[in-house]
């Protein structure tokens, strides 16, 4: 299936999670905000929350700084 993330379109498994694509983009163990249709995804969802065709995604990550 094909969801876009940030704009870009990325094919992922059938059923994935929100929790394996943070994977697949090398994000996994980093504090990052998920946004699926423009509704904030909790992180304690991130591995339940499946995802569908189509589905767009915003996945914002910290960085620190000073």
């Amino acid at each position: 299936m094909q969801v876009k993330v940030n704009g870009e379109a990325v094919e992922l498994p059938n059923g994935a999670t929100i929790a394996a694509l943070i994977e697949q983009l090398a994000l996994a163990g980093k504090r990052v905000a998920v946004e699926v249709n423009e509704d904030i995804v909790p992180r304690s969802q991130h591995p339940d929350f499946s995802l569908s065709e189509g589905d767009r995604v915003e996945v914002v990550h910290a960085i620190g700084g000073g």
